[in-house]
């Protein structure tokens, strides 16, 4: 049996793909026997009920007067160095640079002990935050400090090396579902709820931002319902719904499209689709095409980021330009329209996912990483079975 060890992890736990891969590990390393102590400002929202070798430890913002901002980071820092004291932590798992990383390098120094770090980058701290000049020293140091740093996808990885000129060693560790909550569900009553049965279902699921380009969601489904009597539904929310409202209204769908706001029962949610759309302009990854890879439900989505290493073109989905609607409409249309086709792709998808990134796999690969940084002797893998 490998050695057992306790774990800090740090992410922001709020809605977001970095949160639920975090939470999603956390709770599977504890299933393993290690001890997982969550370290944040609330608990992370995929956490659930109370479960054995979980604790959770809330970050308290002083709000004294003279402080223009409340100084999150610097007490975010702080709690992490209590609890690896008093925990005796051997890892703190930071997910994003910034701010966790910093406040994990900090926290390390006031421990003065061997406490490791090991850092996951997930995309904003990359595509966004380091392209700010006075941003970039700051995450440099933090992913240079790290004991060990992984990437979600390779297309970080190399957007990483070059926005921030690093040359250390980072790990390939992708994104992972666990496949005993995401599995094609039986749904025909839910899916009666939202088409009549000779009508086909698109969706799309992101927290709509401009980056996501929702209005070019809008556009494939107008194009499509032209051909195949088909209903769009929106999962999520974000600063672009209103605009996605108005358009729709404005184009006469609103009898064709459904907004369902956030919900937690993704899994139920996805496998009553029959296409999911993701056209956006960057995705580090792109976990809810792979949520849907898991279901069985293809992507059409953009060639942008790392869903090129997720979606297969031709074979678990279709990929376009970034902004070419009329292809990502044409691939929806020519899937939509042929059943042996939708079938094929459908099983494809569960082999991928299956075989790919299963949460037995991506859970042992950063076991890996931990012993590794910790200088134990590494367990050898168990075959991750097809």
């Amino acid at each position: 049996m490998s050695q057992l060890l306790k774990i800090g992890i740090t992410c922001y736990p709020t809605l977001g793909g970095s949160g639920v891969v975090a939470t999603e590990l956390g709770k599977l390393l504890a299933e393993k026997g290690h001890e997982v102590h969550f370290i944040s400002h609330s608990v992370p929202f995929r956490l659930g009920a109370f479960k054995k070798n979980i604790f959770y430890h809330e970050v308290e913002v002083n709000d004294y007067y003279v402080f223009r901002y409340p100084p999150y980071d610097l007490s975010l820092a702080n709690k992490m160095a209590q609890v690896a004291k008093r925990e005796k932590l051997d890892i703190l798992h930071v997910h994003y640079a910034v701010p966790h990383a910093v406040c994990a390098f900090l926290a390390k120094q006031m421990v003065g002990t061997d406490l490791k770090v090991v850092t996951t980058l997930h995309g904003t701290d990359i595509t966004v935050l380091a392209q700010d000049e006075s941003l970039k020293d700051l995450i440099r140091l933090a992913i240079n400090e790290s004991d060990a740093v992984t990437s979600v996808s390779e297309d970080l990885m190399r957007e990483t090396r070059e926005v921030l000129d690093i040359t250390r060693d980072i790990d390939l560790t992708y994104n992972f579902i666990d496949q005993r909550i995401y599995y094609p569900r039986s749904v025909e009553s839910l899916r009666s709820d939202f088409a009549f049965p000779h009508e086909k279902i698109l969706m799309h699921i992101s927290n709509f931002r401009p980056v996501k380009r929702v209005q070019d969601v809008v556009d494939i489904f107008a194009k499509v319902s032209e051909q195949v009597p088909s209903r769009l539904l929106f999962v999520g929310e974000g600063p672009e719904l209103p605009k996605i409202q108005w358009k729709i209204k404005e184009l006469g769908l609103e009898d064709k499209v459904q907004f369902l706001g956030k919900q937690d029962q993704i899994a139920q949610v996805i496998s009553t689709a029959d296409v999911l759309l993701l056209p956006s302009e960057k995705e580090s990854f792109g976990l809810v095409a792979l949520e849907a890879m898991a279901c069985g439900v293809p992507t059409i989505g953009s060639l942008a980021g790392g869903i090129p290493e997720l979606v297969t073109h031709g074979e678990t989905g279709f990929l376009a330009p970034i902004g070419d609607t009329q292809a990502m409409a044409d691939y929806a249309v020519h899937l939509l329209t042929d059943e042996s086709l939708a079938k094929k792709v459908s099983e494809a998808c569960l082999i991928r996912a299956k075989n790919e990134f299963s949460s037995a796999r991506i859970t042992e690969e950063y076991e890996q990483i931990y012993y590794r940084v910790l200088g134990l002797d590494v367990p050898r893998p168990k075959p991750v079975c097809s």
